[in-house]
């Protein structure tokens, strides 16, 4: 990923993304659950972005986990958001991978999520492959796949009616937000 001309990790083009994010959504609450091997609340619905921008701001590759518990991502979503009034029960997922731990399924997750009417919008974010650099040409490795699992992501936006979106570098993720 490339963020002000230099190339950096997909985590640190993810947090200046979702922290410009955060500055245009002055009359929102949002919160922020990081997942890995499970899912962590790590900020409340809160109309103090500057907490969340702080917890984001210190989110480490791998502090959740080396896994992705992308369903109870979900779920502990749906019921953080259940009290909110149904038009304000939208959740972003961002995510660079598949479902690969935690008890929910997606499709399980996208259920629960329907019936709170918890509208998903899903980003799957990173390259099409794995890829190496040679004197600034990228070039594709064969047999490599991108980690993504974008036909389940796909499904649980649309099973909520959300979106789906792809990003396949910081310009376009930042064109998503």
């Amino acid at each position: 990923m490339e963020l002000g001309g230099r190339v950096v990790d997909r985590l640190t083009a993810a947090k200046a993304v979702l922290a410009d994010f955060l500055d245009r959504r002055a009359s929102d609450r949002v919160g922020l659950i990081m997942f890995g091997q499970r899912a962590y609340a790590v900020a409340p619905l809160t109309l103090d972005r500057e907490s969340v921008r702080k917890q984001l701001r210190d989110a480490e590759v791998g502090m959740a986990g080396r896994e992705t518990a992308i369903g109870d991502a979900i779920g502990l979503a749906v019921k953080r958001l259940r009290t909110q009034p149904a038009e304000h029960r939208v959740l972003i997922l961002l995510t660079d991978g598949e479902n690969t731990a935690g008890t929910l399924t997606p499709q399980k997750a996208a259920e629960l999520a329907q019936a709170e009417q918890v509208r998903i919008h899903a980003i799957a974010f990173g390259g099409d492959g794995a890829e190496m650099s040679v004197f600034g040409m990228r070039i594709p490795v064969p047999g490599m796949a991108s980690g993504i699992d974008e036909e389940t992501l796909r499904e649980v936006a649309a099973a909520t009616g959300g979106q789906f979106f792809r990003a396949r570098d910081t310009q376009s993720l930042a064109g998503i937000y």
